[in-house]
């Protein structure tokens, strides 16, 4: 470094901790060094959300949120989402970055919480980090549902029309809280400029503070390790953990070849398939929103299918109150249990590697059933596999097997067999 650099570093960092962030989170901070594939995933995540928001402001630039008709009696918001597509230079590639981003977003998402499932990431110390991380989760489905609204499309609009509805079961405050939500009696103009203002300011200001709240905890703590070794119990004289390794440049060299693995799938997609076979944009969505038209299946996007199939598992009344509300209370229920997994989890330790054959089974289980719920929420409830074995027998089941997983947790976590986890981490 020069002197004129060094004199302006110096400059800048007698007002702002420029250096001292950098050292504190990137070339002194000392991450585990038998990190995985699995931990790309993190990084991923960041990446994906970069590319929503670059993509996310040029797409603003050109769409209109009013789903009044124009003259030739096609919504508003509909024909600037075409004209984005076919008039505006690059402006198909923009939009198709930004659809295929809210897919990739949550592909990298499930793969990051799987890999906290599978070594213990939710365990102490680390437990505001994994609350935080399922805080990041709701947001983005509130945020990808909104944003699903915007096309004005068939199944935009059916779709959000079918969730709102489900608020109405609530008790009490059922229909004055979808009121609140659609500002109108029916999905209107005003339930398009509501969600458009939560998809575009506000659901992304706390998203970016979440993830910030995210990455600073899990700073102040460190990272885990597929070990489950906490490094900072083995440090050398200098007081550096013996196992770890600077975070930079070791791991953002390493990061990269992640992101080019990850760009090169993500570019096939964008290019050959951005509709992925109707999955990651419905064909009923390339028709224009028609309030007296009801599609023939109305489906949420696959990232929801999982808990969406929950809800309609549910079928009997329970307590006076009918099977939309439980369902409801079921569907939540099965996101928010995620967040009380450091304290579900009562194995001696961490990580899937030390674990018995018991939670393993369990894993296995739990994904095969989040997997089957997943296929179920795109299919109609009368569908079958195979055209013989009922479908919504078969959601039940996995329903149940889903909040097992989690409920029975406390007990077969205590009772699994498991190796001793080593003093240092396993690197060769």
């Amino acid at each position: 470094m020069t002197t004129k650099s060094q004199a302006l570093l110096n400059w800048i960092d007698e007002r702002f901790p420029l250096t001292s962030t950098w050292k504190a989170h990137l070339s002194e901070y000392y991450a585990p060094k038998n990190f995985n594939f699995w931990y790309f995933f993190g990084s991923l995540a960041l990446l994906v959300l970069v590319i929503q928001i670059v993509t996310g402001i040029f797409l603003v630039m050109h769409y209109k949120p009013d789903g009044t008709l124009n003259a030739a009696g096609i919504p508003v918001a509909f024909a600037s989402v075409e004209y984005i597509m076919r008039e505006v230079p690059g402006g198909w590639l923009i939009r198709y970055l930004h659809s295929t981003g809210a897919s990739a977003f949550f592909v990298v998402v499930y793969l990051h919480m799987f890999r906290g499932l599978l070594y213990g990431s939710y365990r102490k110390p680390r437990e505001l980090i994994w609350i935080f991380g399922t805080l990041i989760f709701l947001a983005l489905m509130a945020e990808a549902f909104m944003g699903y609204l915007l096309p004005w499309g068939q199944m935009s609009y059916w779709g959000a029309q079918v969730i709102i509805n489900l608020f109405s079961a609530i008790p009490v405050i059922g229909p004055d809280l979808s009121l609140v939500i659609r500002g109108d009696y029916v999905i209107s103009d005003a339930t398009l400029n509501r969600f458009f203002s939560f998809h575009v300011i506000a659901v992304p200001l706390v998203l970016i503070g979440l993830v910030a709240a995210h990455i600073i905890a899990l700073h102040e703590v460190g990272s885990n390790n597929p070990d489950g070794v906490e490094i900072k119990k083995k440090k050398g004289a200098d007081g550096i953990p013996l196992d770890g390794i600077p975070f930079h440049p070791y791991y953002t060299v390493k990061d990269i070849v992640g992101v080019v693995v990850f760009l090169f799938f993500f570019s096939a997609v964008v290019f050959f398939a951005p509709e992925a076979g109707g999955y990651f944009l419905e064909f009923n969505n390339f028709i224009p929103a028609d309030p007296l038209k009801t599609p023939p299946h109305i489906a949420p996007v696959w990232y929801f299918t999982p808990f969406y199939s929950i809800l309609r598992a549910v079928t009997y009344p329970l307590f006076g109150l009918d099977a939309k509300f439980w369902g409801v209370v079921a569907m939540g229920a099965s996101v928010v249990i995620i967040a009380f997994l450091p304290w579900l989890d009562r194995s001696p330790v961490k990580s899937i590697r030390y674990k018995g054959p018991v939670f393993k089974i369990a894993v296995v289980i739990f994904v095969i059933s989040f997997v089957i719920l997943g296929y179920l929420g795109v299919k109609p409830p009368e569908y079958k596999f195979f055209g013989v074995l009922p479908g919504a027998p078969i959601a039940q089941l996995c329903s149940v097997l889903y909040f097992a997983f989690f409920l029975l947790m406390p007990w077969y976590s205590k009772i699994d067999k498991c190796k001793p986890e080593p003093e240092r981490v396993n690197f060769k």
